[in-house]
């Protein structure tokens, strides 16, 4: 299987690339994300932020990036 690199990758192999799981077998590549996204917080008063390097959202009130909001539901 090639990926969306062109990175060569064998039958029953397992990676991860950009935060998703991927696997290749005889039907072709899959792939699924390996976080959550956050879809239950005031969107008004707070934002999420992605970290690349961690695979992680962080919601954080807009004014002020250093307190949290809670969360009420995760989607993935």
């Amino acid at each position: 299987c090639h990926d969306l690199n062109g990175e060569l990758h064998e039958f029953d192999s397992h990676w991860t690339t950009d935060c998703y799981d991927c696997s290749c077998s005889r039907d072709g590549i899959g792939c699924c994300s390996s976080f959550a996204t956050p879809s239950g917080y005031d969107e008004e008063k707070c934002v999420s932020i992605f970290s690349k390097d961690t695979c992680t959202y962080k919601v954080v009130e807009k004014d002020d990036h250093s307190k949290e909001c809670p969360v009420h539901e995760w989607v993935g």
